[in-house]
């Protein structure tokens, strides 16, 4: 029951005046409140959350978009969404998973009254990215504390606890501490726990010895040995897979940090002696006297405290309850990266990655350990984002940083191979794109704002290490390509491949996305790399594959993160406006151009590296000047590869004489699909010129025959998957097989949306035309127990633009209305194919044939007998027999419904057992007498000659198309669909 508005608008109010908010804010969250309240406040179809719930999440949003976009000028102030989020009683997980739904459905309503940069200002994102590196720093200080320090306290003194939690919380606060006085060190995990464990270090140094949970003889703890006794950083380091020139390097920070907030000098630790120090070299350790005595504890610990608080962006969050209340902000499987499942994403990236595999293997390879159908029971072992970041980070100091940083003789080589000699060209291009994901220069252009680009948040030494580090991955990779394309092409001249501005920045994007992964930044999250480099989505799908089969050592954790941005793109990315997949489409499928133009798909020219430099105010004297322009390209490409313009493209391809049906798939993509290797420089040519290796056909044709070879390996493991949950194994391949038709012959049905709408839609009309008792609900239920599930895919789905008030805008609804507006009457001819024919034995015999036995046929077998008749001896109902030709209509195959209905009921929200009662009510209700008399003159003389098939008495045909019509329906789709 909707709640009265004057009651939603008073537990507002009251909420505010409990948080102190202040008036004008208040007021401007009570106005977004009212102007957005229908699209927040309804329920969702399939929305497992109570109104209350939903209520407090809309007032938490509503009152921090105002608090932020209206508030910032009193920003001391303002009131946190830390606080806000205590007030309503929520936690940060929930918070940032509802908040993306709100903030889709009142896009339009933000953007009128913040302006079109409203979620840069609103920093969500990067919220949200905080949130998950803080959980998992205070997850591993936790539980490196617990190992080192001693669960019970052996002090006998009086009041002694357990844990040791004032040394435990003031590590943390020191750690915070020096965090808010170098923040720019601590926006990515790596630096952060190399923090940490310099933090650790220091509480071993000054720490009592008796609260250690080990001694040093024979300790597993620190097995690193000098002359002098232990090494205590060494230790730490072999422990916790960190660089020890880093460590070094965070202690002296600390040190420098420490003196400045307690007015402290730092000794060196070998002219003390103290217990705590005994058997470890003390060589190069600092010591402070009376940093952790009783007598100055206390002081120093609200020290810390006034210190760690900040009125930064990050002020927006509770710094301190992440150490005590960790598992209340966010599960460990939400964590920034997540838990890594060596089940499922193994599988999905060796289906991916393998050209061996077909799509009959996926369909029909043995579950995992973990799949539904065998229960789960197996336990895997987990690899928390911790231990991925600092293992794949040690890879990348014993492999890549002894790589030269300039190309190798090697690479050189082919470089000098080309048709003019490239190699200036090659690491002028590397420095200004790497400066363009790795910003160290301040361009003034972003504000105070923390964008995912902003020049100024990277510190510059730690900017400068990880261009090095992209730079000599880049170079390792682009040799092995060299190599294997030399090679398999028989030459060393690879000019077409090294020319290609679009397939190097796609490998530089490459190298540096696993860079940031690694690290695991807060403020360059993927797909922020694309951005800054100016590639697609679809570009970038194009290098993943090559990059892992080029790079033999990349870590398991880094290959799985490749295996998941390949999986990003496949389902979504590739499909959004903007994407150069369309360019390509508009080659390879002439037909759908109108299609693509109409709804302005077209991705724009991929910006020359003088923009890229432009753009982040690189002057002349800090970068090297642009490539030389002079490429091997045909008369209809530009500079980056590409065709001059898109909008010419698609134009020019309307005029393109191709002779193809698209009602059956492209004739080489069998051939496409066997194929293991195909030239890179035809992968990444502008999509008009002609394959080299494929006759007359475009590059084009073979991008996208390899794109949707993927799609449907991928679509293949996701149908099986959801099949085994939904016990409806036999099914898969009938729900694949739709699929693989819409994506051959109904293209359009994927534009900017998901392939698991696609999925969805498809295993429920399979489930229609098979007769079985699936529901839209159980289908969704299920699907949200499937790794990759997101609610905006059945929450959300694009039917169409729309225009509101002058402004363009995207009308989404839910996927039950989207399977019965669109995918149905695009798809039925497909699930008609579904149905087996049910044809009559006798069918095959003469019509004039007779079953000996059987009473001879009247001569007037087609005139229906219409008389009704009565069916209840104590009540006046009579029942009139169908008419023929509704029964032909009912009994031909293209005539059962495969809309999606409420539950089969007779009224909405109505169980089967309810409505046989009202049925039975009224056949008993004999309260009043029913003086209508029945009118039997029902058969009319029209119907009686359409029987007959008379040619103007009715049809003689039943209408198939008209037995699609969905029933009628009073109200939304409900949750029994």
């Amino acid at each position: 029951m909707a709640v009265p508005p004057l009651a939603l608008d008073t537990r507002l109010a009251d909420l505010c005046q409990e948080l102190g908010v202040d008036k004008g804010v208040a007021s401007e969250a009570a106005a977004l409140l009212e102007e957005g309240k229908g699209a927040l406040l309804t329920p969702s179809s399939f929305g497992s959350k109570s109104p209350q719930d939903v209520e407090s999440l809309c007032f938490a949003f509503v009152l921090y978009c105002a608090a932020r976009l209206k508030g910032m000028k009193e920003e001391s102030s303002r009131v946190r969404l830390w606080k806000i989020l205590e007030g309503c009683n929520l936690n940060y997980d929930d918070f940032f998973k509802e908040s993306q739904q709100f903030r889709s459905k009142i896009d339009q309503i933000l953007r009128s009254r913040y302006g079109s940069d409203w979620e840069d200002q609103l920093e969500l994102k990067q919220l949200q990215s905080l949130v998950n590196l803080l959980a998992d720093a205070s997850r591993f200080y936790r539980t490196a504390f617990t190992e080192l320090f001693s669960s019970a306290s052996t002090s006998k003194e009086p009041g002694s606890t357990t844990n040791n939690p004032e040394y435990f919380y003031f590590g943390w606060q020191l750690f915070l501490a020096l965090r808010s006085k170098s923040s720019e060190l601590f926006k990515d995990l790596v630096s952060c726990i190399h923090g940490l464990v310099a933090i650790l270090a220091i509480l071993l140094i000054h720490m009592p010895a008796r609260f250690r949970s080990f001694t040093i003889e024979g300790s597993s703890h620190l097995i690193k040995q000098t002359v002098r006794g232990v090494d205590l950083l060494a230790s730490l380091c072999h422990n916790y897979h960190t660089s020890e020139d880093r460590l070094k390097e965070m202690m002296g920070k600390s040190h420098k940090a420490i003196e400045e907030f307690f007015s402290k000098k730092a000794v060196w630790a070998s002219e003390c002696k103290t217990e705590t120090l005994d058997k470890i070299d003390t060589d190069g350790l600092m010591y402070f006297k009376d940093l952790l005595d009783k007598e100055c504890f206390q002081s120093n610990l609200a020290k810390l405290e006034k210190l760690s608080t900040t009125t930064s962006w990050e002020g927006e969050l509770d710094l301190k309850m992440f150490l005590f209340n960790n598992d209340n902000i966010v599960s460990a499987k939400n964590a920034s990266g997540g838990p890594i499942n060596t089940s499922y994403p193994k599988r999905v990236f060796e289906t991916l990655a393998s050209p061996t595999k077909t799509i009959k293997n996926m369909l029909t390879v043995p579950s995992s350990p973990a799949s539904p159908i065998n229960g789960g029971s197996v336990k895997i072992m987990q690899m928390t984002p911790v231990t991925s970041a600092m293992t794949t980070a040690k890879w990348f100091r014993e492999v890549i940083s002894s790589l030269p940083e300039k190309p190798s003789s090697k690479l050189e080589q082919f470089l000098l191979s080309c048709d003019t000699d490239l190699t200036s060209d090659i690491t002028k291009r590397v420095s200004i794109v790497l400066e363009a994901i790795f910003p160290t220069k301040s361009s003034g252009d972003w504000g105070g704002s923390i964008g995912l680009n902003c020049t100024n948040a990277f510190d510059i030494a730690w900017a400068e290490a990880r261009k090095l580090e992209a730079s000599k991955l880049y170079y390792r990779v682009l040799e092995a390509i060299c190599t294997s394309e030399s090679l398999n092409t028989n030459v060393n001249n690879l000019t077409p491949l090294l020319s290609n501005e679009r397939f190097h920045r796609c490998l530089i994007a490459c190298s540096a996305e696993l860079v940031l992964a690694t690290h695991k930044t807060v403020i360059m999250m993927f797909p922020a790399v694309l951005e800054s480099t100016g590639l697609t989505a679809f570009d970038l799908g194009k290098i993943i594959e090559n990059f892992v089969r080029h790079e033999e050592s990349l870590p398991r954790e880094l290959k799985r993160h490749l295996n998941s941005l390949e999986e990003q793109l496949l389902e979504s990315m590739v499909w959004e406006k903007g994407s150069s997949l369309y360019n390509s489409l508009v080659v390879a499928r002439p037909s759908l151009a109108m299609e693509i133009n109409r709804l302005g798909l077209l991705a724009e020219p991929m910006p020359s590296l003088d923009d890229l430099v432009t753009h982040q105010n690189i002057h002349p004297v800090d970068l090297p000047t642009t490539p030389s322009k002079k490429r091997a390209a045909g008369p209809d490409v530009d500079d980056n590869g590409d065709a001059k313009s898109p909008k010419r493209l698609c134009n020019e391809s309307r005029n393109t004489s191709v002779n193809q049906n698209l009602q059956t798939p492209p004739p080489k993509q069998n051939q496409m699909l066997k194929a293991k290797w195909h030239p890179l420089q035809s992968t990444f040519a502008s999509p008009t010129v002609n394959n080299p290796v494929g006759g007359n056909a475009k590059c084009a044709e073979l991008g996208v025959n390899i794109f949707f070879s993927k799609i449907l390996k991928l679509a293949a493991i996701r149908i099986r998957n959801l099949c085994e949950r939904l016990r409806h194994v036999e099914q898969t391949e009938r729900v694949y097989n739709i699929f693989k038709q819409i994506l051959d012959q109904q293209t359009s049905l994927f534009f900017n949306r998901h392939i698991d709408q696609i999925i969805l839609c498809s295993l429920y009309g399979v489930a229609k035309v098979s007769q079985l008792t699936l529901t839209f609900k159980e289908i969704v239920s299920n699907y949200k127990r499937e790794q990759q599930c997101k609610p905006e895919v059945f929450r959300r789905v694009f039917v169409g633009s729309t225009n509101r008030n002058g402004a363009l805008g995207s009308r989404h609804v839910d996927i039950i209305v989207f399977y019965n507006e669109v995918f149905v009457p695009a798809v039925k001819p497909f699930l008609v194919a579904l149905i087996p024919s049910v044809a009559c034995p006798d069918d095959k015999k003469s019509p004039n044939s007779q079953i000996p036995g059987s009473p001879k046929p009247s001569p007037f077998s087609n005139l229906p007998d219409m008389s009704p008749k009565k069916v209840s001896s104590s009540h006046n109902v009579y029942v009139s027999p169908l008419r023929q030709t509704k029964k032909d209509a009912l009994l031909s195959p293209s005539s059962r419904s495969f809309y999606a209905c409420i539950g089969e009921s007779t009224h909405a929200y109505q169980s089967p057992s309810t409505d046989l009662a009202a049925i039975n009510n009224r056949l008993n209700y004999t309260s009043r007498r029913i003086n209508t008399r029945i009118n039997f003159d029902v058969v009319s003389d029209s119907v009686v000659a359409g029987t007959l098939g008379q040619p103007n008495g009715g049809p003689a045909s039943p209408d198939h198309a008209a037995a699609f019509s969905p029933l009628p329906k009073k109200g939304k789709p409900g949750p029994e669909s």
